[in-house]
């Protein structure tokens, strides 16, 4: 069998180079792709702060809600635990667009009464089933 001579092939270093940046682009191309698909994800998260009730009466109170994330939070259901009050109620949608704060009425009239003097915890219930808590003492 004959050799041909004038034939020339790539060296096994200059092939080796060329799969080593070959995968270490592909890498990079994944990673970014990762990061930007984590980053949208994490962007999306509800954030809100809930300042301390006020404005109490026997079957109402106020609580100030903040939105300090990125996206709408839509308020759907509250919850109110406390001396003798124990209560879930969904109430109408209170949509909070992202840096904006609304006053939520958390009424339980027909479930029981704020008693004076006691503290009562209030959750708010998202659309996303997130939950975000405040306390207070009715005075």
């Amino acid at each position: 069998m004959k050799i041909l001579k004038s034939r020339k092939a790539l060296s096994p270093v200059v092939a080796s180079i060329i799969l080593i940046a070959v995968t270490v682009a592909v890498s990079i191309a994944v990673a970014a792709w990762m990061g930007a698909l984590t980053i949208g994800f994490m962007g999306s998260s509800e954030r809100l702060k809930l300042g301390t009730p006020y404005g109490w009466n026997s079957t109402a109170v106020k609580v100030l809600a903040t939105n300090e994330g990125g996206s709408t939070v839509k308020i759907t259901a509250v919850r109110v635990q406390g001396y003798g009050v124990d209560v879930f109620k969904d109430i109408p949608d209170i949509e909070i667009p992202p840096k904006e704060t609304r006053e939520v009425i958390v009424n339980i009239s027909g479930s029981g009464t704020f008693t004076t003097g006691y503290e009562y915890t209030i959750v708010l219930v998202t659309a996303n089933n997130n939950e975000f808590r405040t306390s207070g003492t009715r005075p």
